[in-house]
């Protein structure tokens, strides 16, 4: 395939929002761009489509030969507010309720906490779909008082982000009497319940807890327990670490949401201007209700998803649809689809199929492109539609080896990729396809109870398709041969077809009978229909 030939040629939105991050913060030697989470429970599929919307526009960016930073921040030091209801040991967790998350324990036992457990998941995952950001901890930011002059910046600001906060809210939720930008983990129980006592207007801040009764004065450069509010601290860290793009959801992106308050507190307090910014939308789970979240327990994470979809149909989901149009990713029937839609688009991109004209091949070029994991291959990978794959796997009894082999125009360059295929494809069908999408081959000679009628028109397939199913050079031929057999024997199609699919698999039902005929060894057919 031809490498990319249209440089700033806006073929994607990737490449129009590149193209806009360029033309808002000019030239410039390092572009950065943001992401990042509160590790409060699993790290599910909506989560991720921030993650690899910014992978999209860094890619942009760097095809267009611009420097880029894209770091990825953990906000561990937030606070723990509630247990999500698919974690193990919901009790011994509720004894960390206001706590940091940094210092909550791991419920498995795995990593040195619980915000660590479900780092580590996402940290292992991203490399697998081609993303590779640089990693921040909040927690470990905050505890060596790494914002301790942003922090004294908010307090010196007190009254002016107090009127920021307020600009976006009715009377009845304005702030009320004395107000601080800061809360503080106690440095004795660790929890945030507790109450500012004052500021010297320098360094030196104090406060009491509410819960074990500690009262302490402490230093903003040594401190480690101070914390911003989120409304400040987001935008203060954007002028700390200079960022330029950082997308948000549909509910901080909504009128006088957070993204809001927090463009004015970047510029009227911290003297920088807000990152160049798009909302993207919620993702739905196939039969599931309501959006996915973490705290509900209805998680779908990217692991569940690399069962079911290749890394590139993983991307390719993210790539070919706008952020801010709402999808639902599917584990139904819909899969096979989704990979009939990835395969066309690889067709069109290698000039396999024609596109309609060059704006859509472009087009289509372009997020074939982005849903690569390492750049696009040196050939064309080896295509099996996803549903005929499905049925050679079963028919190789899960073997995938087995399927391999059994396709003699497959090069060494392309087994790689047709072998991850296959173990989503085999996954596919033992854990989530339905019932009537599975089948087992009988062993050779079991039988079918069927009429004599049927086991004669049985036969008939045996003797005279079978006997020769080398000989078809493609399924309609086949297929022709098969009615054929029907029409002597006097017998309804549809009749002759279940008798066939009784014999063969114990169902009504199966995959299309020439190409699932052709797709069997001759000797294991004539095996299975020895005993008719």
């Amino acid at each position: 395939m031809d490498k990319k030939s249209y440089p700033g040629v806006i073929d994607h939105w990737a490449d129009e929002t590149a193209a806009k991050i360029i033309r808002e913060k000019g030239e410039k030697e390092q572009y950065t761009c943001a992401s990042g989470i509160t590790p409060s429970g699993t790290v599910h599929i909506g989560n991720f489509r921030e993650i690899i919307s910014v992978d999209l526009v860094v890619r942009a960016l760097r095809d267009l030969g611009k420097q880029v930073r894209f770091i990825y921040s953990w906000d561990d030091y937030d606070v723990f507010r509630k247990v999500p209801k698919n974690m193990p040991k919901q009790d011994d967790l509720v004894k960390y309720l206001r706590f940091p998350i940094t210092m909550v324990e791991d419920p498995w036992g795995r990593d040195a906490s619980y915000a660590r457990h479900h780092e580590v998941d996402v940290e292992t995952m991203l490399p697998l779909v081609g993303i590779h950001p640089e990693y921040l901890y909040q927690a470990k930011n905050y505890r060596a008082a790494q914002y301790a002059a942003g922090i004294r910046k908010a307090l010196e600001h007190r009254e002016t982000l107090k009127s920021i906060l307020d600009k976006f809210r009715d009377e009845e939720h304005k702030i009320q009497g004395e107000w601080w930008p800061i809360s503080v983990f106690c440095d004795e129980c660790n929890r945030d319940d507790t109450d500012i006592g004052g500021w010297d207007n320098e360094w030196a801040v104090s406060y009491h807890c509410n819960l074990c009764g500690h009262t302490e004065t402490v230093d903003l450069r040594t401190a480690k327990g101070v914390k911003l509010g989120w409304r400040i601290d987001w935008p203060m860290r954007w002028e700390y670490e200079q960022v330029d793009f950082e997308p948000a959801g549909k509910d901080h992106h909504s009128q006088g949401g957070s993204f809001d308050t927090a463009r004015h507190v970047c510029k009227e307090v911290y003297g920088w201007d807000a990152p160049v910014s798009f909302r993207y939308d919620f993702i739905g789970i196939k039969g599931s209700v309501g959006k996915i979240s973490s705290s509900s327990g209805i998680v779908v994470d990217l692991k569940d998803l690399l069962r079911v979809y290749t890394p590139e149909l993983v991307r390719f989901l993210f790539a070919g649809t706008r952020p801010n149009t709402e999808f639902t990713i599917s584990f139904d029937l819909d899969v096979i689809k989704i990979y009939e839609d990835y395969d066309r688009t690889e067709r069109i991109a290698w000039k396999i199929n024609a596109a309609k004209d060059e704006a859509v091949y472009r087009k289509e070029r372009r997020i074939y492109e982005l849903s690569q994991v390492q750049g696009v291959p040196s050939v064309m990978p080896y295509q099996v539609p996803f549903r005929h794959l499905c049925s050679l796997i079963q028919v190789a009894d899960g073997d995938i080896d087995k399927t391999i082999a059994g396709l003699t125009d497959i090069t060494p360059e392309q087994v790689p990729g047709l072998q991850r295929r296959c173990q989503c494809a085999k996954y596919w069908v033992e854990k989530c396809a339905p019932e009537e999408f599975r089948f087992r081959l009988r062993p050779a000679g079991e039988k079918a109870a069927v009429s004599e009628a049927e086991a004669a028109a049985v036969r008939g397939i045996r003797d005279r398709v079978i006997a020769a199913i080398d000989a078809y050079p493609d399924d309609k031929s086949c297929a022709e041969a098969i009615y054929k057999v029907a029409e002597d024997h006097g017998m309804d199609g549809k009749v002759l077809f279940r008798a066939a699919y009784q014999a063969l698999i114990g169902k009504d039902q199966g995959p299309r009978l020439a190409n699932f005929l052709r797709s069997i060894s001759r000797e294991r057919l004539l095996g299975i229909l020895a005993g008719y």
